[in-house]
């Protein structure tokens, strides 16, 4: 069984579209913020701003970084369908800048002291894709 299979009825699975350009950008080592200052909706540059500011030992700044990328993903989902609940595969690239924002999210929550923020945005990760948790280092 796949992910878009859901043998309960629920709602499919959420696929963003894809975004070749600002994706190439930053697979091409264009600098996070320089992504974002240009495509301030894509959220894989959050992602990885709130990614580099966790490994810099800067959690404030990650937690903003993270939670704009959340926010900017929210909306995307919600054009693409989706209704607040179902299936969001990893699996599928553009997927990933809304999941490793959501993922950012846990870790900085938890390192500026917010356990339960940790707690849901943790288990929201594992709900959207029960893979995700182990991609991301939250397994």
């Amino acid at each position: 069984m796949t992910l878009q299979e859901n043998l309960f009825g629920g709602p499919p699975a959420t696929q963003l579209p894809d975004r070749p350009e600002p994706q190439a950008a930053l697979d091409s080592g264009t600098e996070p913020a320089k992504v974002v200052t240009q495509w301030p909706d894509f959220s894989e540059g959050w992602a990885a701003l709130a990614e580099l500011a966790l490994t810099e030992n800067n959690p404030v700044a990650a937690y903003a970084y993270a939670r704009t990328g959340y926010h900017r993903g929210l909306d995307q989902l919600r054009r693409a369908g989706w209704k607040g609940h179902g299936p969001i595969p990893w699996s599928h690239r553009p997927n990933q800048g809304f999941l490793r924002a959501l993922a950012a999210l846990a870790r900085a929550a938890e390192a500026i002291g917010e356990s339960e923020e940790h707690a849901r945005c943790t288990q929201f990760l594992a709900d959207s894709d029960p893979d995700a948790p182990a991609q991301l280092g939250l397994a």
